[in-house]
Formats: C-alpha cells, sequence, structure tokens
C-alpha cells in the first residue's frame, strides 16, 4: 500500500494533520492499533473514568517505581483507539498559556510564539462560550475560533458547589476571568471541554472521519513496528497486521504522532535515538540524536478533597441505580449529568510574587473520588485536583527491548528536583486558604485529606509522596528545537533532524510542557505541522495576552 503521506497514529495530532493533507488533496494513510471508538463508555462524558481503565483502548502503561514518590508506580494510559487519547481523556480544554509559547520560540523553536499559534488555535476552534463569556468585559471574543472543526463547550454548573468555589477565590483575592483560554488565563471561572451536543468531541469525530470523508483518507489498523529508511531518507512504515509484517510506502513523507511515549519508542526502533542505547539493543544506527526520549514531563497533582455539609453532590448518584439512571437518560435524550464531564469549574494561580504568570491549576469537581473512579470517599464530598504546572524535573522514555509489541521503559522522576516540594507545599496551603473563604462555610464539614493534622513540611511532604497521582500530560520527548541543539529531535517545521522524510506532530515535540491539560495544544501541534508539510502559514496575529499588573509586586 502507497499513499503520499504515511501518519503512525489516529490521535489528536495525527488526526488533525491528516484532515488537513487530506483536504488539501494529498493521499493519505493512517496507521491506528486500536480499535473502534463507538460506544457509551468513550461517547458519554461522565463515563470518562472507564475507557482509561479498559484494556481494549488503553496501551496499558505505568512508571518504573518512582524514587520521590516512595518507590510507586503510576500508571499512564494513552489511547489505544480511533482518536488515541482524546477518546478516553477528560475532555478538559485548555490551550496554555500565551508566555508557554513564547518560551517555546525562545528555547528554539522559531516560528512558535504565541503570536505564531494563536492562529491555529483559532482556526482549530468552534466555541460555544462566547455568550457566557460576556459576562466578563474582560473576556475578548477576538482571541477565540468559532468555525473550526473542534467544539468546545461549557457545561451549565448548577450545582450550587461551582459557583461557590468560584466565590471563594474571589474572596481569597484572586482574579476572576471568563474566559482563561482567551485574554486572560489567570483567576477562577467556569472550565471548557471538548464536548458537543452531550457527547465527546474527540479528534476522531473533529478530524479523522471528516479526512475519511475526503477520500484522500484511509485508516489502516495495524501495530506501527518501526520507520523504514532508504539512504536516511524515510521511505515507509513497518506494519503488523493479520499476523502478517508489511511496509506501507510514503512517496512524500513520514510523520509520527504516536504520543510522547510510542513515538519516541518508534524513533529508537527504527534507528534513530541515543547510539549507544541503540546498540545495547541490537538496533542499526540511522542518526545518532541524544534527546530522543529525554526531556519527559509531566504535571503532578494531588485530589483536595472535603466532606460536604449538604446532601448536594454526586455521591448521591454513586450507586448502581444512580449510575443507571444517568446512563439510560443519556442513551435516550443526550441531556442530564451525563453530558458533563463535571470539571465544570476551575482556576490557574500564581503561587508567589515574581511568579510572571500562573504556575498553579485546580480542576473542581463535586465529588470526592479518584479521578479513575475506583474509589470515592464515604458520603457527600468534593474535591479540587491541583497541582503545580512548571516542575523543573524531567524524566525519560527507553526501550525495554527491540520488541515493538513491548512497551517502553518510563521514567518521570517526578519530584527530584528541591523546587518542586516548595511549589507543591505551597499548593497545599494556598488551597486550604481558599477552601476556608466564607463562600464554602456552608459546604465544607471537614477536611478528608490531606487532613487537617498535616501542616508541617514534613507532614505535607508524606502526603504528596504517597499520594500525588499523575494528571497523565506527558510530553516533551521529540523536542522541537534548533537544528544545530544537540538535545533537539526535531526542528521549527517538526521534521526530525539527521534524516529526511520524517516529522513528528504530536505532544513529544513541545520543548517545556504548556499551563493546563495538553490534548488542545497536542491538536494545535497538529494543524500547524500540517501548514509546514504543505509549504503555507496563517499570518501571526498580535493580540496582546493580560497579565496581573502586579505579579511582581504581589501574589494576587
Amino acid at each position: 500500500m502507497t499513499a503520499d503521506y504515511v501518519i503512525v497514529g489516529a490521535g489528536s495530532g495525527g488526526s488533525a494533520v491528516a484532515f488537513r493533507l487530506a483536504e488539501a488533496g494529498k493521499k493519505v494513510i493512517v496507521i491506528e492499533h486500536g480499535g473502534t471508538d463507538a460506544g457509551p463508555f468513550i461517547q458519554m462524558p461522565a463515563a470518562l473514568s472507564y475507557p482509561m481503565n479498559m484494556k481494549m483502548y488503553d496501551w496499558g502503561m505505568s512508571s518504573e517505581p518512582e524514587a520521590g514518590l516512595g518507590g510507586r508506580e503510576l500508571v499512564t494510559p494513552r489511547g489505544k483507539v480511533v482518536g488515541g487519547s482524546s477518546s478516553i481523556n477528560g475532555m478538559v480544554y485548555v490551550r496554555g498559556h500565551a508566555k508557554d509559547f513564547d518560551h517555546w520560540s525562545e528555547a528554539g523553536a522559531q516560528g512558535w510564539a504565541y503570536a505564531d499559534v494563536l492562529p491555529y488555535f483559532k482556526r482549530m476552534e468552534n466555541w460555544h462560550g462566547a455568550e457566557d463569556a460576556a459576562q466578563d468585559p474582560q473576556a475578548d471574543p477576538a482571541f477565540r475560533g468559532t468555525d473550526g472543526p473542534l467544539h468546545i463547550s461549557r457545561g451549565p454548573r448548577k450545582n450550587p458547589l461551582f459557583s461557590a468555589f468560584i466565590k471563594a477565590g474571589e474572596q481569597a483575592g484572586y482574579a476572576l476571568t471568563g474566559d482563561y483560554n482567551g485574554r486572560q488565563q489567570e483567576g477562577f471561572g467556569p472550565m471548557e471541554a471538548t464536548i458537543h451536543k452531550g457527547e465527546r468531541w474527540s479528534a476522531a469525530k473533529a478530524y479523522l472521519r471528516p479526512a475519511i470523508a475526503t477520500g484522500h483518507c484511509e485508516l489502516l489498523r495495524g501495530l506501527a513496528r518501526k520507520v523504514v529508511f532508504e539512504e536516511g531518507r524515510a521511505i515507509g512504515v513497518e506494519v503488523e497486521r493479520g499476523g502478517k509484517i508489511e511496509m506501507i510506502r510514503a512517496n512524500v513523507e513520514v510523520i509520527l504522532a504516536a504520543s510522547s511515549l510510542n513515538t519516541p519508542k518508534l524513533l529508537m526502533l527504527s534507528g534513530v535515538g541515543p547510539a549507544d542505547h541503540l546498540r545495547a539493543h541490537g538496533i542499526d544506527v540511522v542518526a545518532d540524536r541524544a534527546g530522543v526520549g529525554a526531556n519527559l514531563q509531566d504535571h503532578l497533582e494531588v485530589y483536595f478533597q472535603y466532606a460536604a455539609k449538604q446532601p448536594i453532590t454526586l455521591y448521591k448518584y454513586w450507586n448502581l441505580a444512580g449510575k443507571a439512571l444517568i446512563g439510560a437518560q443519556w442513551l435516550l435524550t443526550k441531556t442530564g449529568l451525563g453530558t458533563s464531564n463535571q470539571f465544570e469549574a476551575c482556576a490557574f494561580i500564581r503561587s508567589g510574587k515574581g511568579v510572571e504568570y500562573p504556575d498553579i491549576q485546580y480542576h473542581f469537581l463535586p465529588i470526592a473520588v479518584r479521578y479513575d473512579g475506583k474509589a470515592a470517599a464515604e458520603g457527600h464530598g468534593f474535591q479540587a485536583h491541583v497541582g503545580p504546572m512548571r516542575s523543573k524535573s524531567r524524566g525519560s522514555v527507553t526501550l525495554r527491548s527491540n520488541d515493538p509489541k513491548d512497551n517502553p521503559v518510563i521514567r518521570f522522576n517526578y519530584m527530584s528536583h528541591p523546587d518542586d516540594w516548595a511549589e507543591f507545599r505551597k499548593c497545599i496551603r494556598l488551597t486550604r486558604e481558599i477552601f476556608a473563604q466564607p463562600a464554602m462555610a456552608e459546604h465544607v464539614k471537614f477536611e478528608i485529606q490531606p487532613g487537617a493534622a498535616l501542616q508541617t513540611d514534613d507532614e505535607i511532604d508524606s502526603f504528596i509522596r504517597a499520594h500525588a497521582e499523575s494528571a497523565y500530560h506527558p510530553c516533551g520527548t521529540a523536542r522541537m528545537g534548533a537544528a544545530s541543539d544537540p538535545m533537539a529531535v526535531v526542528d521549527p517545521e517538526g521534521r526530525v533532524i539527521g534524516v529526511q522524510g520524517l516529522r513528528v506532530a504530536d505532544s513529544s515535540i513541545f520543548p517545556r510542557i504548556p499551563n493546563g491539560n495538553l490534548n488542545g495544544p497536542s491538536i494545535m501541534v497538529g494543524e500547524k505541522i500540517a501548514d509546514h508539510i504543505l509549504g503555507r502559514r496563517l499570518p501571526p496575529e498580535n493580540l496582546a495576552p493580560k497579565l496581573v499588573e502586579s505579579w511582581d509586586s504581589s501574589q494576587r
């Protein structure tokens, strides 16, 4: 089988690339190992905890024992399904802060500053929050897109706990923001999600199916084993399907978009990576790139849980009958609690004066429960997920073997930088202050976890070590930078340095992790890399984001 472009991965980045190339009339083949995304477990937003725990949808990866977390191994869900991780994630939509992308440019990814990426965020968005955001005079619709393929909505925020959380933030002295994805990220406000008409709006719905509908794109089920090179040029992808191994030939280029964990694995299996590591696994070196698999980053968070005074939380539905009722209403009418991921309020704040833009994120949830849905606190409660956004710790992805069926070795090295501990302690103490505000007084019964008795640095550190969880935002393992940078893997065009005909278009190329959830920026990368491939660019937009004026002298 032959196409102009062969893309590995039908997720956030790969689907966006496929659509834009097919739209331009190019013949595209997308290789995906996972199966269909049909069915209520994926499509019902409230069922988000199920698909990430199902082997049929998830690659089943986990970290090595993490020394900074007491030797715990953390699960690392990645979507093995059409739509990739956009089909199993929490559907939260965050672009990242404008300053994140300016940092990318300063770090060597020229052409990826905020002014450069803003037009691509706008092109991809079909934003349904304008009327809601208009209540904030600071919100500016010029920052948003309204006719793109990716539908972005806001939950109804009917539960009074959402408004109480936002009011508590205001009472604690923080700003409010009507649109954290627009002019001003900093502050408390409504959260946005890739949900449309009561269903998950994944990259498969937004991009892949429209790409296939053009007649120029074909989806091929199989396991990508490696990229095939001929005299230093990528000419195709070796795939195993139906018990047979074959090559899918690319006449122009191969594009890897297999996730920040599988893309570096594929690069190394193909002979692109640290030479000594490849030779140790019996792999011939095509290009010695020390940065492949390095620079792994993630967001770590804790679940701050409170018992509720009033029986208004989602705990009333945390039983077989309640879940059946929600599911039936959703199946029959696409209405009710099943249409929300329940993350309907959020905040982005700064941890201290002199921090230019937010480095702490909150997701608020009107039930006290693990993110994977496996355990709920006994009785009515609510929680905020909180953690630092710009950890200095760096990890790695390496090969376990030269067998393409083996998951890679993942070492995040969480909490390995001393600043991480100081930042996390600030998260704990600032969160307690927010929930101590008058707006929460009628709701807070007592602190479930960490527990009010934990007050000293050592006690807080012990809690973090035992209870911090991944926010499932791995990235950075094929870092974008200047071609002369020995640790860069791709140049600012997304081309893999040291070979020809090969690009990367997923979160692997992020130089540094952006503020917030990664699905939005990953889709933006796919949109923008497609234009690089096609030799075109959207003109930069020099809209100035709003920073809190006193950031250098006050924390709020």
